[in-house]
């Protein structure tokens, strides 16, 4: 475990060394501070407070996407660049296993993935504050967390699908081309049994919170199995990838 926890520093600090590193944070703080203000300019009985005005705009369909377009670009290469940079030999030459490699990575991603939707969650409860005022905070808090919880789970299985792609293709164009790609089609809705299925119907939880569900049959439950499944798959499909591939 310290070894592991060693190698997602190692990581952390790789990936914030990078000059871009602070380019996706200032954009979804710049959008959410742009977006309040607008909202309250053109439509000021949009929203009752900050906590309706958060709990909207942290659904997927709303700042949502764009941290996870945010999320894609800035973790695409951390396994392709190791590729196209000629620096994978050296991590695997080290006395560390290649699946302790690969989690530290994944893990790493994760965490980018979390701290931005994180920070775009300070920015919208400042920005909202200021707009949109405090009332009913007992009652809406529940649904902040929750739609806070349905952006980083649909982050999550981006990040997870970049990463595979990232470990099959080695290449960072590549795995932002495809995820990117998925991430416009995943609002389409074929209305037939398999596709209730397959992985876009069942990214967007936040469709449940209103009692609805992208196609009859469905339910929060059974998204989630099936969230729980493509992720496993991906990770899956990565590893032995990543594991077999012969670097020499």
């Amino acid at each position: 475990m310290h070894n592991l926890n060693r190698l997602v520093v190692n990581e952390w600090l790789k990936l914030f060394k990078k000059r871009s590193f602070f380019v996706p944070y200032a954009l979804l703080i710049g959008v959410s501070l742009l977006a309040s203000y607008m909202i309250h300019s053109f439509a000021e009985g949009m929203f009752g407070s900050v906590y309706d005005f958060m709990g909207t705009m942290l659904y997927p369909k709303g700042m949502g996407q764009i941290i996870t377009i945010m999320a894609i670009i800035g973790s695409s290469g951390i396994v392709a660049k190791e590729y196209s940079q000629g620096t994978i030999k050296f991590l695997l030459i080290r006395a560390r296993s290649r699946s302790a490699i690969l989690t530290s990575k994944y893990i790493t991603a994760l965490i980018y993935g979390l701290s931005l939707t994180l920070a775009t969650a300070v920015a919208l409860f400042v920005s909202g504050s200021i707009w949109f005022g405090f009332s009913g905070a007992e009652e809406r808090w529940l649904d902040v967390l929750g739609s806070l919880g349905y952006s980083y789970i649909y982050t999550v299985v981006y990040i997870t699908l970049a990463f595979m792609i990232g470990i099959l293709t080695t290449s960072g164009g590549a795995t932002i081309g495809i995820t990117m790609l998925m991430l416009m089609l995943d609002k389409t809705i074929i209305q037939k049994g398999f596709y209730k299925y397959l992985l876009f119907p069942n990214l967007d939880l936040s469709v449940y919170t209103d009692g609805g569900a992208p196609l009859p049959g469905m339910t929060l439950s059974f998204s989630i199995v099936m969230l729980a499944v493509y992720v496993l798959l991906f990770l899956l499909a990565g590893f032995v990838v990543f594991r077999r591939r012969d670097v020499a």
